[in-house]
């Protein structure tokens, strides 16, 4: 009687097991949120007005921001478009994915470049495991509307990589024109004169609509505000006669931030008139810092393409009805690595056997505020960029790596071996190099870079290059600073 007792209780719990693992199965499966993860493409930490711009008119960004939280140290992977991507995609830093810059490293003149710089990929090997891939095994239909930058389908394309539906994605990393015909082999052709933001947002308003009854992930990366400077004339005209904000001033730069902001307006109110909204999770935020010769980072220094903080801080918001609490701010510092193993936890998705990211896990900083343990964050750009307006020296950048930890943040520049170090907690503008001043802290944040480096096995530039000419480097300096006087 015993035996046939404990028999019954066995099969019992095995019942309840199971049927406790089918509910749980369930419940996963009924909590799925879509995912609109919009990128915009060179917009500046500055360039909205809910991140404090006076010039742009960014109402339903704003709106966005006041549904949701707010991250005002946000960071994308790398200072210009390409590893960015590659980054966000994979949750690996760059030296894992190869993919350190757009096109080559070896940008500018040989003669003035001082070692030879790193060799980059300029597209994403197959064999990273992106979002889209890891969705997809837990039910979900992906699409990636507007710029991909890291190959072309079928070979490397966003089709190789996961997604259900490309539109307007391939190699290259701005569009030949904002105004149809746009000589995009993946992207037909609208009307004469259609504008691309607004047909790409067309796009998207129609997977929402298509794919409503299941879940879907919709990675958005427009071209805009990217150059060509190009956008609407109505739209240009309404900030001709608007006061500048500093250097923001831009009326055609401004006019595409416009479109961008539209667009951002349109996909809500979609998912809202569907009555999506609430199991919806948007995400905002764009891939570097803003164009210098078109907007201004200010107080931040730099622009795309530099290490500096206005090349590589974002705008950020999370927004999610009932989980994201609204009207919420937070200065933990994220970056774009994250976003991979946030999104995997917010949809109760799997990893990949043996899967491991760079970034961390955010779902309770997202939804509830809470802080993780302060971690450091590391950039790493082996490469050569050309000096645009208001750069005082031949170069952008030259082959460099950082680390932020804390308020503390170390620049370390591969040709010399100089570093700098500053407190962005009081100096958010990065004017005060504090390395003699704290050489305890210089030593604590290059060891940690170095440690990084050694662990990522970054591929750290150090090889002199025979064809740099010294005397034509320091003539060309002074020309340009003679000209900036």
């Amino acid at each position: 009687m015993k035996k046939k007792t404990l028999i019954f209780a066995a099969f019992l719990i095995l019942i309840l097991s199971g049927g406790i693992y089918v509910l749980w199965k369930y419940r996963v499966k009924t909590k799925r949120p879509n995912i609109v993860f919009i990128y915009a493409d060179d917009l500046g930490w500055k360039d909205a007005g809910f991140m404090g711009s006076k010039f742009y008119d960014t109402p339903s960004l704003d709106a966005l921001a006041a549904s949701g939280r707010i991250f005002t140290n946000a960071y994308a992977n790398a200072p210009n478009c390409a590893p960015s991507r590659a980054a966000l995609l994979t949750g690996l830093y760059l030296p894992r994915t190869g993919v350190f810059t757009v096109g080559t490293s070896k940008r500018g003149k040989s003669k003035f470049r001082r070692i030879i710089p790193v060799q980059n990929k300029t597209v994403l090997d197959t064999s990273f495991i992106t979002i889209a891939e890891a969705l997809r095994q837990n039910g979900y239909t992906s699409i990636s509307i507007g710029k991909w930058h890291l190959g072309d389908d079928p070979e490397s394309g966003p089709l190789e990589q996961g997604f259900d539906y490309n539109v307007g994605g391939w190699h290259l990393g701005h569009p030949k024109s904002y105004f149809s015909p746009y000589k995009n082999p993946v992207l037909e052709d609208g009307p004469e004169g259609e504008y691309l933001t607004d047909r790409l947002t067309n796009e998207a308003l129609s997977f929402i609509e298509k794919n409503k009854d299941k879940p879907f992930f919709l990675y958005f990366p427009h071209y805009a505000v990217h150059t060509p400077l190009q956008a609407k004339e109505n739209l240009t005209e309404l900030f001709k006669p608007r006061v500048p904000d500093g250097d923001q001033k831009n009326p055609v730069y401004a006019a595409m931030v416009k479109s961008l902001d539209e667009s951002v307006g349109r996909i809500i109110l979609k998912l809202n008139e569907l009555n999506i909204r609430k199991k919806t999770i948007v995400i905002f935020t764009s891939d570097n810092g803003g164009y210098g010769p078109a907007t201004s980072m200010a107080p931040l220094r730099g622009s795309k393409g530099m290490l500096y903080e206005g090349g590589i801080r974002e705008p950020f918001i999370v927004s999610w009805p009932g989980r994201v609490k609204p009207g919420t701010r937070s200065d933990y510092p994220i970056i774009g690595t994250d976003m991979f193993p946030t999104i995997l936890s917010l949809t109760h998705t799997d990893l990949f056997p043996g899967q491991q990211f760079d970034g961390i896990n955010l779902k309770k900083l997202f939804l509830k505020g809470k802080k993780p343990d302060e971690r450091p964050l590391f950039w790493f750009f082996p490469a050569y960029l050309e000096r645009y307006r208001g750069v005082p020296d031949i170069w952008r950048t030259t082959p460099a790596s950082a680390v932020r930890l804390g308020n503390w943040k170390l620049i370390r520049f591969f040709e010399t071996g100089v570093t700098e170090l500053y407190n962005l907690k009081d100096d958010i503008g990065e004017t005060q190099e504090l390395s003699d001043r704290f050489p305890e802290k210089k030593k604590e944040m290059e060891n940690l870079l170095e440690n990084w480096i050694k662990e990522t096995n970054a591929p750290v530039p150090y090889k002199p290059n025979p064809e740099f000419d010294e005397t034509a480097y320091k003539i060309k300096l002074q020309e340009i600073k003679s000209r900036n006087k």
